[in-house]
C-alpha cells in the first residue's frame, strides 16, 4: 500500500472507469455548458431550500463525502439530502428529450448516485436510503425525478464492487507515481551544459513552480525556452506534489518542439516513466469524418466503452502518446483515437495541446483540474499570442447571410422558430442607419427568439441525427456559442438571487442584457446582396475586448503558471489584458546575441501610413534591390496587407526581373507554406514577400545563411476602423485614458515587428540586417519597445 499512501479518486472518475459500457453515443447532445449546469443546479437547490423552510428539517446541499477501501480513497460532493424524506439527490442537467438518453448514460448516473448513497449512509449511520436522480431540462426548467430505495448494506456492496474493479489500477498508478517522482528527483539536464541565459531561465521557472506563483518570462529566441521551462518544472514536481503539467502552445510547431524536448529528457533518464499525451483537434484525429459519433454509424464508436479498458492499459505502456502512437493503439483495439485521447488525460503526467484546452469557455483541462482538484503547472508557449486567441474564445458572431441560407432550406419542424428569429433580427436592422454600430444592450426579444430556436433545433436533432458537415449543424453550434456568451454576460451584468425558484437559467430573460465592460455588442451591415428581398443583412457580434475576467480564474486554479515569449514588452499590457495574479513576477532574460550580429536601420524618409503608401513604393523597391545587390542572400520583406504587398511586388518584379522572389498568397495551405519556406536554404538567394503577423512573421526557424535580412514596411498597427476605435474606448474606460491607444494599436503592432525581425538572428553565429522602413520607428516611445540588445542606428534617409 505504498507505506500507507492512498490513491484518491473522485466518485465521477471512479464510475467513469468502472461503470461505463456499450457504445460511444453523442446523439443526446450537445450537453449543457458548465455555466448552464451550475445555473441549473442553483435553481434546483433554491427550490429545495425554499420548500424545506416550510418543512420540519433543513435541506442539506453540497455535502462533502469520503470513503476508503484498502489503498483507495473515494471523495465527492453530493448535490443534496432531504432528511425529512431520507432522500439523497444527484442533479443532472440536460437538453432535448430525456427518453432518448442512451441507457449507458443513465447507468453511469445511477452508479454515481448509489456510491454517494453509501458514503452518506456511512457518514450519518443510516440503515437505508432513498436515492434520486433529478433531471433538469435547461430549456423548460422542468424536473424529472427518478427514485430508488436501498438498504445501506446493498449500497455498501455496490460501492465495494466498484472499488474492487479499480483497486488493481489504483495500485498500478501509485507505483507509477512513486517511480516517476523518484526518477524526477535524480533527473539531470539532458545537455552537457546550459546555453547562455538558459540557466537563469530554468532557475526562475523552478522558483516560480516551488513557490506556486505566476511568472512571465521574456526570453530571446535561441536560448532554448521550451526545454528551459519543462526541465525545471519536472525537477520541482516531486517536492510540490504536482499531478499534471500542461504545455500549451498556439501553433503545431510549438507543440512539436515540446514533444521533442520531453523526448530528449526522457531518453536521458532511462528509468523515468513519463506518460506524455498530445491532444489534437477532433477533425485531425477522426478516422471517419463522414460518420456520426454513435455506434449505429461509426464502427469505432460501437462497443467503445467495452474495449476502452484494454486500450487504456496498452496506451499507458508506450510513454509518448503522440497523435501517431495513440492512433495505432486505438485502431488495434478498434476504438476512436480522439476519444481515447480524452480518456488518457486522467492517466497522463504531461499533456501537450493548444491554448483552448485550458483557456476556452468549455476547456476540458481546466474543467478536469477543478473537478479533481489537481495540482497543475501550466506552461504557456509564445504567450504574446494568448491575448488575441483568448479574445476569439470569448467572442461570438452570427452572420445573417449564412443564417438565411440555413433558414430557407430548414426542415418544416424548425422553420417557424427560425423565421421568428429572423424577424427579430430584421427589426434590429431597421433601426440601424450606420454600417457599424455598438449597442449598449443585447435586446431581450432577440435573445428570447434565439433561445427558442436553439431549443427547437435541439429537439429536432435528437429525433433526426444529421451529418456532421451539414450547414444546419454548423450554424446550430454557432448559435449555441452565441447563447452561452449571452449567459456569461447576463451573469456578469446582473446580480441574480439564488434564494428564489423564479430565477431564470437560459437567455429567455425579460430584460435587455448589458454586456460587461470588457465586451461589446455590435452589429455590422454586410455588403449589399441583390438577392435579398428584405433589406440588408447584418452580422451581430458579442465581441470580447479584454479577456482578463474570463482567464483570471484559470490562472488562479493552477498551482503555478509560466508564460514565456520573446515579446512580452511591456509587461503591464499582458498582465492587465490577461488577468494575471497581482503577485505575478516578470523577468527579462539576457540575450545570448550581441549587437554586432544585427544591423538595425531606421529609414526616416519613408512613410507607410495609408495615405502615403503610393509614394512609399518606389523608395521601398529601390532599397530592397540595392541591399540585395550589395549583399546577395535570402531576405524577407514584410507588409501590412496583401494589397500593399502586391503593389510593391508588381513594381519590384518589373524593375528587377533578374532577382528571384517568392510571394505569400492569401489562405496558403500547409503544403503551400512548406513550399514557400523550402526556398530559403543555406545555398539559395532570393527575396520572400510576406504579410506582417502572418505565417512567416513568427514561429519559423531560418538559421545561418537561410535568412540574412528583413525589410519591415509597417509598424504593424491594427487598422483604424470603428471596431478598433471602440476597443480603444473600452481600454480607456477599463484602465485609463493614457493607455487606450497603446493597448489597442501601438503595443500589438510593435510586437509583430519584433517577432518578424526575430527571424533573422537565430544562433550566436548568425549575422544579419533589419530595415525598419517608416519614420515613426524613430519615435522614443517606439524605440523603447524594441529589444534592449539591438543597437539601433541613427535614422537615415535611403
Amino acid at each position: 500500500m505504498q507505506g500507507g499512501v492512498k490513491y484518491k479518486v473522485a466518485v465521477r472518475d471512479l464510475c467513469e472507469f468502472t461503470a461505463k459500457e456499450g457504445d460511444l453515443d453523442l446523439r443526446f447532445t450537445p450537453s449543457p455548458t458548465a455555466q448552464e449546469g451550475i445555473a441549473g443546479h442553483a435553481i434546483i437547490r433554491s427550490r429545495r431550500v425554499a420548500a424545506a423552510v416550510i418543512g420540519a428539517e433543513s435541506y442539506q446541499a453540497e455535502i462533502t463525502l469520503t470513503g476508503d477501501m484498502q489503498n483507495l480513497r473515494v471523495v465527492g460532493r453530493a448535490d443534496g439530502y432531504n432528511p425529512a424524506q431520507n432522500q439523497l439527490e444527484e442533479y443532472k442537467t440536460f437538453r432535448g428529450d430525456l427518453n432518448r438518453m442512451p441507457d449507458n448514460h443513465r447507468q453511469l448516473h445511477w452508479a454515481q448516485t448509489k456510491i454517494y448513497g453509501w458514503l452518506l449512509c456511512q457518514k450519518y449511520e443510516l440503515s437505508e436510503l432513498r436515492v434520486a436522480l433529478v433531471y433538469f431540462d435547461i430549456a423548460s426548467e422542468q424536473e424529472t425525478v427518478l427514485v430508488q430505495a436501498y438498504s445501506a448494506a446493498a449500497l455498501k456492496g455496490f460501492f465495494e464492487e466498484q472499488c474492487e474493479r479499480f483497486l488493481a489500477w489504483s495500485a498500478h498508478e501509485l507505483a507509477h507515481r512513486a517511480a516517476r517522482d523518484q526518477a524526477l528527483t535524480a533527473l539531470q539536464f539532458p545537455h552537457a551544459d546550459f546555453r547562455p541565459g538558459q540557466r537563469a531561465l530554468a532557475e526562475d521557472v523552478y522558483r516560480a513552480t516551488t513557490s506556486g506563483r505566476c511568472l512571465m518570462v521574456q526570453a530571446p529566441t535561441g536560448i532554448g525556452k521550451t526545454i528551459g521551462t519543462i526541465f525545471p518544472t519536472l525537477k520541482a514536481w516531486p517536492r510540490q506534489g504536482l499531478d499534471k503539467l500542461f504545455f500549451l502552445a498556439a501553433k503545431t510547431s510549438g507543440r512539436r518542439l515540446a514533444l521533442e524536448a520531453i523526448t530528449l529528457i526522457d531518453k536521458s533518464a532511462p528509468t523515468l516513466p513519463l506518460r506524455v499525451l498530445e491532444l489534437v483537434a477532433r477533425d485531425k484525429a477522426c478516422e471517419h469524418p463522414d460518420k456520426a459519433c454513435h455506434g449505429d454509424s461509426c464502427p469505432l464508436a460501437k462497443g467503445f466503452y467495452d474495449r476502452l479498458p484494454m486500450a487504456r492499459k496498452a496506451a499507458v505502456t508506450i510513454g509518448l502518446m503522440d497523435k501517431a502512437a495513440l492512433r495505432t493503439v486505438a485502431l488495434e483495439h478498434q476504438i476512436c483515437p480522439y476519444y481515447l485521447s480524452q480518456d488518457m488525460v486522467r492517466w497522463s503526467d504531461i499533456v501537450v495541446g493548444d491554448y483552448n484546452y485550458y483557456f476556452d469557455l468549455n476547456a476540458m483541462l481546466y474543467g478536469l483540474t477543478v473537478a479533481n482538484q489537481w495540482q497543475v503547472t501550466v506552461l504557456v508557449d509564445e504567450a504574446h499570442d494568448l491575448v488575441e486567441r483568448a479574445r476569439k474564445m470569448y467572442t461570438a458572431e452570427l452572420d445573417q447571410i449564412g443564417f438565411n441560407i440555413v433558414r430557407r432550406s430548414a426542415p418544416a419542424e424548425i422553420k417557424k422558430s427560425l423565421d421568428k428569429l429572423n424577424r427579430q433580427w430584421n427589426s434590429l436592422n431597421k433601426s440601424q442607419n450606420a454600417s457599424y454600430q455598438v449597442y449598449p444592450v443585447i435586446p431581450a426579444a432577440f435573445s428570447h427568439a434565439l433561445q427558442q430556436a436553439i431549443n427547437t433545433i435541439s429537439l429536432y436533432l435528437n429525433e433526426n441525427p444529421i451529418e456532421t458537415g451539414s450547414r444546419l449543424l454548423h450554424y446550430y453550434f454557432d448559435m449555441l456559442h452565441f447563447a452561452h456568451l449571452i449567459a456569461l454576460f447576463d451573469s456578469a451584468s446582473q446580480s441574480k438571487s439564488e434564494s428564489t425558484s423564479e430565477s431564470h437559467l437560459d437567455v429567455d430573460v425579460q430584460e435587455d442584457i448589458h454586456p460587461p465592460a470588457p465586451s461589446l455588442c455590435d452589429i455590422t451591415k454586410a455588403a449589399q446582396n441583390s438577392s435579398s428581398s428584405k433589406g440588408q443583412e447584418t452580422v451581430i457580434c458579442l465581441r470580447n475586448i479584454i479577456p482578463a475576467p474570463f482567464l483570471a480564474q484559470r490562472f488562479a486554479s493552477a498551482r503555478s503558471v509560466v508564460l514565456f515569449s520573446a515579446t512580452l514588452t511591456p509587461s503591464h499590457f499582458y498582465s492587465d489584458t490577461l488577468g494575471l495574479p497581482a503577485d505575478t513576477a516578470w523577468i527579462d532574460v539576457q540575450s545570448p546575441f550581441s549587437a554586432d550580429q544585427l544591423s538595425v536601420n531606421i529609414v526616416s524618409n519613408i512613410s507607410t501610413r495609408y495615405q502615403d503608401r503610393a509614394k512609399s513604393i518606389a523608395p521601398i523597391v529601390a532599397l530592397i534591390a540595392r541591399e540585395y545587390t550589395t549583399m546577395p542572400g535570402n531576405y524577407l520583406a514584410f507588409f501590412s496587407s496583401f494589397e500593399y504587398l502586391q503593389q510593391v511586388v508588381d513594381r519590384f518584379s518589373a524593375q528587377n526581373p533578374e532577382m528571384p522572389i517568392w510571394v505569400q498568397s492569401r489562405r496558403m495551405d500547409e503544403q503551400e507554406r512548406e513550399h514557400f519556406l523550402a526556398n530559403f536554404s543555406a545555398t539559395s538567394q532570393g527575396i520572400g514577400f510576406a504579410v506582417l503577423g502572418g505565417a512567416f512573421a513568427e514561429g519559423i526557424d531560418l538559421p545561418g545563411k537561410s535568412l540574412i535580412g528583413a525589410f519591415i514596411a509597417t509598424l504593424g498597427l491594427p487598422p483604424l476602423n470603428p471596431v478598433n476605435n471602440h476597443m480603444m474606448q473600452c481600454m480607456n474606460a477599463t484602465f485609463s485614458a493614457a493607455v487606450g491607444y497603446d493597448y489597442t494599436y501601438l503595443f500589438p503592432g510593435i510586437r509583430k515587428v519584433v517577432q518578424a525581425a526575430g527571424r533573422v538572428i537565430r544562433t550566436q553565429s548568425d549575422q544579419g540586417v533589419v530595415y525598419l522602413m517608416d519614420d515613426r520607428f524613430a519615435r522614443p516611445d517606439v524605440v523603447r519597445l524594441l529589444p534592449s540588445w539591438w543597437k539601433v542606428e541613427s535614422p537615415v534617409k535611403y
